[in-house]
């Protein structure tokens, strides 16, 4: 078996499936609200980092509904590839091949449903030798029973299930004066409660005192 590593900015690309407006309304193990901001600070930190990132959606037209917007307005770089109406976007030989091209083999999926849209295309990343880490907290399932089941199935498949905050803090690294702020915003949107951290922060900052945020 092979070590997975921790991730970097360098090596990594962000997987985004099917966060689409009709899938949200079978979401029942995450909070919707919460669930679509861990999106979006994923979308934040990769447009900070220049992370590629790689979108799609299961008939956008169709009852399962558009992808949510935020995601390639927040990052215009991310790339979306349209499906010809495969359930595992790995299927798709174009989001292969747009997976490929990064040149990353180390990948973050999220999606909903993750018992399948975010499953399916880790188990096979993972048989093609890609490291593989699920956003569990900006992924979706219809129930929590479903959702310990595909945690597990992730696990034995060799995927690493693993939170939005945790992925942000493998990437930073580090405070520096230059991300500060955008990762405090970042966290705070994963962590509500973490605004109040922030505003302590940079209020001292702004009076000169000196601040270590750690």
């Amino acid at each position: 078996m092979s070590v997975l590593t921790r991730i970097n900015a360098d090596d990594v690309v962000f997987l985004l499936i099917d966060h689409q407006a009709g899938l949200f309304q079978v979401v029942k193990d995450n909070n919707v609200v919460q669930l679509k901001q861990n999106v979006i600070n994923l979308a934040k930190i990769a447009a900070l980092e220049k992370i590629p990132v790689i979108t799609t959606a299961s008939e956008p037209n169709g009852p399962n509904g558009p992808l949510m917007p935020e995601i390639h307005q927040i990052a215009p770089h991310a790339v979306y590839v349209p499906r010809n109406g495969e359930i595992s976007a790995w299927d798709t030989p174009a989001f292969r091949e747009a997976v490929k091209k990064t040149g990353k083999k180390k990948l973050v999926i999220a999606g909903i449903l993750t018992s399948v849209c975010v499953t399916f295309p880790s188990i096979s990343a993972i048989a093609e030798g890609y490291e593989v880490f699920a956003a569990i907290d900006a992924s979706g399932d219809m129930s929590e029973l479903s959702s310990h089941a595909t945690i597990a199935r992730l696990s034995l498949a060799g995927a690493i299930p693993i939170s939005t905050v945790a992925i942000l803090s493998e990437i930073q690294k580090r405070w520096t004066p230059e991300n500060a702020q955008a990762y405090a915003a970042a966290y705070a949107g994963s962590m509500p409660n973490y605004e109040y951290v922030a505003a302590s922060y940079f209020k001292a900052k702004s009076l000169g005192e000196k601040v270590v945020l750690s």
